[in-house]
């Protein structure tokens, strides 16, 4: 029976599903290769032509093994594996590499993409290429790998999917374009969810997704982890866990909740050039929007228009209950973190902690938003732990609204600051006030009582080596909140609570 793993943090708990490891029955497997024929049994001497064919006819624990070569087929999965046999697993075959390639393919009108799975359960997909699938139509939504539905126990695994190309310049405003997407998880049944998901080790590339993602969960999932995948150099947001964007019909359980996203790297992401942005850099690293009960640790991400954002852009949803701790997050063109609704009239965020996290130089375009930008109706939220080493603006944040109530927006303490003009010349904003300095911010606005403004003293920042020297200010200066609140290891794996006392920022030392 497929054991499901669980992790208390301050009284969240978080679903980790973990491996099937099922064996399956090797009479039961099928290969495919491009010299096979569908009127084969599917053995390894006389495969079959078509991965459709295949995955008409596997049963429950069988594995589908395609020879290497380029198949320009999309394959839609129709049946299930099962709990007691074992996933169906649709693979290439060891040491080659299949390859299903859209360039032959013409994307038709509506959600379209080269794999699909619908109300499937146990079903694995690993090891593919999958790249090519274009259009220039607006009214297509190419993508590489769709979920959708309802379903339990997918697994996602060290697929590389790029080139899926959403072309068309129609725009109904700014940031409403048309859509495409790499690897998209939409939970549509109101009744079952998406569970037991797991999305690991892939590679998602040079995208073109409009205005969509590069990987997103969306609506009813819930319990999944999304771990160790690279995503870079596409035109929106990398990842990407949302809530009430009507996805399921019932809005009690329209939002993806009870996940974990850990280990990934993201990197070279911009909506600028996009044709549903036009100039803007609206693009995270990772994103949550609308999700509820999230772990985010241990990822890094850099060169993308936001690092990290918990926010809403929702009339009737708020993001909450998020733990984001022991991520690198670098030389972003806007702010390294934001939080907050997305203005005046929609969107909340509350009861977020970002502890133990390191921020550098963010903020390379000079947008303003500094490196912590916080925006409007927010509550009950903690950054604690985190160094700060503030770019070339000057601006460590930027407040836009005040008080949502009588609860505190965001709560500072045990950070280190650093600017290299100096903590008078750095730019400081809190529930829309404006302070001269760090002493100035710090005695008005009752934060950051036991923080520092000092030079962190990285081992190269230079290299990108964010590690801290032995003189490091920020060695043994954090609080130590406990292995729930701070995890049990850093961005390395290093055992973060040895000792009693613990450090600043996403490393811990072992001098």
């Amino acid at each position: 029976m497929k054991l499901r793993h669980s992790l208390v943090i301050t009284g969240i708990l978080f679903f980790i599903p973990s491996g099937s490891g099922f064996a399956h029955t090797a009479d039961s497997d099928l290969y495919v290769s491009t010299n096979g024929d569908d009127s084969n049994p599917g053995t390894m001497e006389r495969p079959m032509r078509t991965i459709q064919r295949a995955a008409d006819i596997a049963k429950p624990g069988a594995t589908v093994y395609v020879r290497g070569g380029t198949y320009c087929q999309r394959l839609t999965v129709k049946v299930s594996g099962d709990a007691q046999q074992g996933s169906i697993t649709f693979r290439s075959q060891p040491g080659e590499q299949a390859v299903l390639d859209g360039g032959c393919l013409t994307p038709p009108e509506g959600d379209t993409s080269m794999v699909e799975l619908r109300d499937m359960r146990y079903v694995r997909i690993e090891g593919f290429e999958i790249r090519n699938y274009r259009t220039n139509d607006s009214r297509s939504v190419p993508g590489g790998i769709r979920v959708f539905g309802g379903g339990s126990h997918i697994e996602i695994l060290k697929n590389n999917v790029h080139h899926i190309e959403q072309n068309s310049t129609f725009q109904v405003r700014p940031g409403h374009g048309a859509n495409g997407f790499g690897i998209a998880i939409y939970g549509t049944d109101a009744k079952t969810p998406v569970s037991d998901l797991v999305i690991e080790g892939n590679e998602i590339h040079h995208l073109k997704t409009g205005s969509s993602e590069s990987l997103v969960v969306n609506g009813n999932v819930a319990g999944f982890r999304i771990s160790r995948n690279i995503v870079h150099d596409n035109n929106n947001i990398g990842i990407d866990v949302i809530g009430f964007e009507h996805t399921a019909p019932d809005p009690l359980v329209d939002r993806a909740r009870d996940g974990v996203v850990s280990e990934n790297l993201v990197f070279n992401i911009t909506s600028r050039g996009n044709p549903a942005y036009g100039n803007e850099a609206n693009s995270d690293g990772i994103y949550v929007d609308g999700g509820t009960r999230i772990l985010i640790e241990r990822n890094v991400m850099h060169d993308v228009d936001y690092g990290l954002e918990l926010a809403s852009e929702h009339f009737e949803g708020n993001t909450s209950h998020i733990v984001a701790r022991n991520n690198l997050i670098y030389s972003c063109h806007t702010a390294g973190v934001s939080i907050g609704g997305y203005d005046l009239k929609r969107g909340k965020t509350e009861d977020t902690t970002i502890v133990n996290n390191t921020f550098y130089g963010n903020d390379t375009w000079e947008t303003g938003t500094g490196e912590i930008l916080m925006q409007f109706y927010l509550r009950n939220n903690v950054f604690k732990n985190n160094i700060i080493y503030i770019g070339k603006h000057g601006r460590v944040m930027t407040s836009r609204s005040g008080r949502m109530d009588e609860s505190p927006t965001v709560i500072f303490d045990h950070n280190l600051y650093y600017y290299p003009s100096g903590s008078k010349t750095a730019k400081w904003s809190y529930n829309q006030q404006d302070f001269a300095s760090f002493e100035e911010y710090v005695q008005a606005t009752g934060n950051d009582q036991h923080s520092r403004f000092a030079d962190p003293r990285f081992v190269d920042a230079a290299l990108n080596n964010f590690h801290l020297q032995a003189s490091s200010p920020a060695r043994n200066g954090g609080e130590n909140l406990g292995s729930q609140v701070v995890g049990d290891e850093d961005l390395d794996g290093r055992h973060r609570l040895a000792e009693a006392k613990i450090d600043i920022g996403c490393y811990e030392t072992s001098f």
